[in-house]
């Protein structure tokens, strides 16, 4: 990360000029909703925004959700850039509508990540544009603020809480993090370890509502028992329908695939994530345990756009239909929609399952009918196996009070009004609002 230590004197509008250590925010969205985050923190004049995402409602990657907010093009010097806590299109997704000039901070892991999925996916993708990647526990200074990031366990890779400040005042971003995902160490890491001296926790709270203060969510661990016997029990092709993005939903999947003597097989935008994370732990294209399976529409794009150095490098397993055909009970299919065709003429529907592995409100919503009615067509069964990438409220509570910070801030919440039933302090802002901290 670089350094900049030289402020200029403009300001957001309706924000007074500040003297001292007097440091501001503001929530443009996510003081009453889940998605769309971002927040604006400024001090002796320098701003910063803290998440850009896309509202989780929004039908496309429109320029219309867009926040109002000072020199998105660029132009402003005020503006130092734009702090992202993971990736996620709900944290970050608005980047695609503006200049490239504002660098962006992430973890490096994830804007490879970005980079690898980008030229398969629909829309305004945003590819982020140049600027700081994150180093877990290590403090970098940019203009007033230093920033430290702390990576979290979350169901999207390589995610962070940040801790903001500037002369005596601190804010820390708790972004989206858990306790029961494959990397929970880290939120038992947090509240060992918490940071000191918080002025303002801004604390998600996407839990509330829907599951009770006593409740937990399932552990990763848990899901994989739940697939162990559900892949046991199938006399054909264990379709699984996951995000290729939840990289501890598929390593779940590998672990229970592997337990039942199956392989499991992926498309290439799977694998191009997987390799993309950096990480030889985790389960890649080339293991004896893993097959690569390019769908027809895959295909047709690669063609299209010469991937031809993309594929040689993820074809060392490279199945063909036929392969599925003739031993299906022994195959996971990390399943995406675009495979309904690619199946139906291969034959290989025979005894097979359907899984869902993401969030219900996609499919509530209407996102998947015609998976819904491909399903229908062929007699297939339906199962609902999933976890939350969000702690519940008693993983919350354990985590104001680690942190003990001066005040909690509701955000990315429908339950603002719950806080303060589970926390101390607490200090609820609406969409819009300027604040001291």
């Amino acid at each position: 990360m670089f350094k900049l230590d030289k402020y200029t004197t403009n300001y957001p509008p309706g924000v007074r000029q500040q003297n001292g250590n007097i440091m501001r925010a503001c929530i443009h969205r996510g003081s009453k909703q889940i998605g769309g985050s971002c927040v604006e923190i400024e001090s002796r004049g320098q701003r910063l925004l803290v998440d850009f995402g896309l509202p989780l409602d929004a039908e496309e990657n429109h320029r219309q959700y867009i926040p109002s907010i000072a020199g998105l093009d660029g132009r402003d010097p005020s503006l130092l850039g734009v702090l992202i806590s993971h990736p996620h299109l709900d944290h970050f997704g608005l980047l695609a509508h503006i200049s490239e000039k504002i660098p962006v901070a992430m973890g490096a892991a994830a804007r490879r990540i970005l980079e690898a999925a980008a030229p398969f996916l629909p829309g305004n993708w945003p590819k982020p544009a140049k600027g700081w990647n994150y180093q877990s526990g290590k403090s970098a200074d940019i203009g007033p603020f230093r920033i430290t990031p702390f990576l979290v366990d979350h169901s999207a890779y390589d995610a962070y809480a940040l801790k903001i400040e500037s002369g005596d005042k601190s804010i820390f971003y708790s972004g989206d993090l858990r306790s029961h995902g494959r990397k929970a160490a880290l939120f038992e890491r947090l509240t060992e370890n918490p940071p000191q001296n918080i002025d303002t926790l801004l604390l998600e709270g996407s839990s509330l509502g829907r599951l009770a203060d006593s409740q937990q969510f399932p552990t990763e661990k848990e899901i994989e028992k739940q697939l162990v016997h559900l892949f046991s029990s199938t006399e054909g092709l264990a379709l699984i329908h996951t995000a290729g993005q939840n990289i501890d939903r598929i390593v779940s999947i590998f672990r229970a695939s592997k337990r039942t003597g199956r392989k499991m097989i992926i498309d290439l935008y799977t694998a191009a994530i997987l390799e993309a994370t950096g990480n030889a732990n985790l389960p890649q294209s080339a293991w004896s345990d893993v097959a690569l399976y390019v769908p027809q529409a895959q295909r047709v794009k690669i063609k299209e756009n010469a991937w031809f150095d993309l594929l040689k490098r993820h074809s060392t397993n490279r199945i063909f239909i036929e392969h599925l055909k003739q031993a299906p009970n022994k195959s996971t299919l990390l399943f995406r929609p675009l495979h309904r065709l690619d199946l139906e003429r291969g034959g290989c529907l025979s005894g097979a399952i359907y899984i869902y592995s993401q969030w219900e409100g996609y499919w509530e919503h209407g996102s998947y009918d015609m998976v819904k009615d491909w399903l229908e067509r062929h007699s297939i069964p339906k199962f609902s196996i999933h976890t939350s990438g969000h702690a519940g409220p008693s993983e919350l509570k354990k985590l104001v009070s680690a942190i003990r910070p001066r005040k909690v801030v509701p955000i990315h919440s429908f339950f603002p009004e719950k806080y303060p039933e589970l926390f101390p302090n607490v200090e609820a802002h609406n969409d819009g609002e300027w604040w001291e901290i």
